[in-house]
């Protein structure tokens, strides 16, 4: 009796000991589905199709959203139509000079740079624009003249406030967030070239690709913008001196006294 009860409690723990790397296999799946559903999630899938239009797809979009949030290399595509009629796709890896991005960071990240692109009247950017605008790079328009963009990923990694950047720009950091279309289709009509044509693009090649040191992600995604100093108060005037009395007059006596 004792050996077959031996012998079943052997199966048992055989059995345990085979179940259990199938269950870690199974465990380790589960925590990769939701890795991957946390990266491409409701905010995620909110800014890709935000900024659909501006990176020309919601493919390249997701690719920007994805890079940004988590500081890795963007792959965009650029579908092109030839002489011929053929169409052919070209692609262009842009690694952020920032670290990992919060999901507010990325939208003022993206809508900056859309904006910094408009002012030149580039309204339907291609990937070496979009690269141009978030890591710096030279516009060569199709008239020669040409155009130094600093990069706002860039200028984040310098250190400057997404406030300054803005300013910098000639934009209000909150006007350009509540519409940051409008915003960008006004710079573009107010420079009366919209959709102007590119003839080249020289990307800023700094060593950028991390060598900048992560910025810290601020909650609120805005960044404070600096107040104005108070104006030093103008001096209280000096009180003039009273003046004088003059001396009481000696008393003069009584008469006959």
């Amino acid at each position: 009796m004792k050996t077959k009860q031996l012998a079943l409690a052997c199966a048992i723990a055989l059995s345990a000991l085979v179940a259990a790397p199938a269950f870690a296999q199974t465990s380790a799946d589960d925590t990769t589905d939701a890795q991957t559903s946390t990266t491409i999630g409701p905010e995620s899938t909110r800014l890709s199709t935000e900024f659909s239009t501006f990176a020309g797809s919601d493919t390249n979009s997701q690719a920007l959203v994805t890079g940004l949030r988590d500081g890795t290399a963007i792959t965009l595509d650029q579908t092109v139509t030839n002489a011929d009629g053929t169409t052919s796709t070209t692609q262009t890896t842009i690694q952020p000079a920032t670290g990992p991005l919060g999901y507010g960071n990325v939208r003022i990240a993206l809508a900056l740079a859309e904006a910094s692109l408009a002012q030149q009247g580039i309204t339907d950017p291609t990937a070496e624009e979009i690269a141009a605008a978030l890591n710096g790079g030279t516009l060569t328009l199709a008239d020669g003249t040409t155009v130094d963009l600093n990069g706002v990923l860039a200028d984040r990694a310098a250190g400057q406030g997404w406030g300054q950047i803005a300013n910098a720009m000639g934009f209000k950091l909150g006007d350009l967030m509540r519409s940051p279309n409008a915003v960008a289709h006004a710079a573009a009509a107010a420079h009366g070239h919209a959709d102007a044509k590119v003839a080249k693009v020289d990307l800023a090649t700094h060593g950028r690709a991390g060598a900048h040191a992560s910025v810290p992600d601020h909650v609120g995604a805005m960044a404070k913008i600096d107040r104005p100093e108070r104006p030093t108060r103008p001096e209280r005037p000096e009180r003039p001196e009273r003046p004088q009395l003059p001396d009481h007059p000696t008393h003069v006596g009584r008469p006959g006294g």
